[in-house]
């Protein structure tokens, strides 16, 4: 049994104990991450005693060559996917057959119950994605590798975060270092913002925000790789350092290594969110750190565990987790630092290498 079937019969013992004869996994990165699988339009039946990706035509090469041994119903052409799910459920005699249901459309659900007679579809949240969360040794190294390919575009990119830059030429130049350094593309769209807009933790970057002499730039940006993906911020002074920002920069800072050192196995994510939260209010500026210190990161941006507040996740060894503390004013601006962390057997490491001292954001 290799990596990627072991992970089929993990979700399997999973299920058993849920009185499920079935669980239908219809989330493309899901599919991806039980098969190897890089198409779409396929989804994956996975029962008691069978596993079956259900697809077409386009796919039939390219699933023997990916998912060499894995079962495959290839559709006809006349037949929708939701009537071959049917079919498929129906043969393998799945009585009460899960779905991801967070995934699969109301129309969807009803068109798949209609068309199948005696299977009861019961909704299960998050069957792949707590699996998802404890990383391989193959996984953690193809996430060093993103990381390794988000820090040389920075390291690229910073003799062109000149006067005049604007905040979209920034963020093209930036993706398109990431594909310069070996990335297949960036994890997710550049956050650039200069100055006041910095205060936007999601800013867009815009032709007409431009980088002047007393200002800063917040960049958050990431590498996606095999097909992993990194996510990093910084922020870079293009003028001079005053006084608020340098109280608010090692804010940050303290902020982060305090829920960075607490990152270990058996804690509870909504601790190490404590942690940074602590430092953050006992500086004055509680109020202006409203989101979570940090999430899980993998094949998606975006993945359990995540450290926030209500969060009673226990961290494992094997889980890669971002932590992003950061404080926002408006009207001023706002400085986040995020870096990307491994939980090991005896407590943590830092992926990502990037400078964060003081000194490390003046140009």
């Amino acid at each position: 049994m290799n990596r990627i079937s072991s992970r089929r019969e993990k979700l399997r013992h999973n299920f058993k104990s849920d009185d499920l004869q079935g669980l239908l996994v219809s989330s493309a990165t899901n599919v991806a991450y039980l098969t190897g699988f890089t198409g779409d339009s396929s989804v994956l039946l996975v029962s008691r005693e069978r596993e079956l990706m259900i697809s077409d035509g386009r796919f039939t090469t390219q699933i023997e060559q990916e998912c060499p041994g894995l079962e495959a119903y290839i559709r006809p052409s006349t037949q929708t996917l939701n009537q071959a799910i049917a079919h498929v459920a129906g043969s393998l005699g799945v009585e009460r057959l899960g779905f991801e249901a967070a995934i699969l459309s109301v129309a969807d659900f009803q068109t798949i119950r209609e068309a199948v007679a005696g299977v009861t579809l019961v909704p299960t949240t998050d069957r792949v994605e707590l699996l998802r969360q404890i990383k391989d040794e193959q996984e953690i190294e193809a996430t060093r590798e993103a990381i390794a390919f988000a820090e040389k575009a920075f390291q690229m990119l910073r003799p062109e975060l000149r006067e005049g830059a604007s905040e979209k030429e920034i963020a093209d130049l930036l993706e398109a270092n990431l594909r310069r350094c070996g990335a297949t593309g960036s994890s997710f769209p550049p956050i650039v913002a200069v100055g006041s807009r910095a205060a936007l933790p999601h800013a867009r970057p815009t032709e007409t925000s431009r980088i002047g002499d007393d200002h800063f730039v917040l960049l958050d940006w990431g590498a996606t790789g095999r097909p992993y993906k990194s996510d990093l911020t910084r922020v870079v002074v293009t003028g001079k350092v005053t006084s608020e920002f340098e109280t608010i920069y090692r804010t940050v800072l303290l902020a982060q290594e305090r829920a960075i050192a607490a990152i270990r196995p058996g804690v509870r994510a909504h601790d190490v969110d404590a942690e940074a939260r602590s430092v953050i209010e006992q500086a004055g500026f509680g109020r202006f750190f409203d989101h979570g210190v940090g999430h899980g990161l993998g094949m998606e941006i975006h993945e359990s565990p995540r450290l926030r507040k209500q969060s009673e996740t226990i961290l494992q060894p094997g889980m890669i987790v971002t932590v992003e503390p950061g404080i926002y004013l408006p009207d001023w601006g706002g400085i986040r630092i995020e870096d990307d962390v491994l939980v090991t057997s005896d407590g943590c490491e830092v992926l990502t290498h990037l400078a964060r001292t003081l000194d490390s954001v003046r140009l």
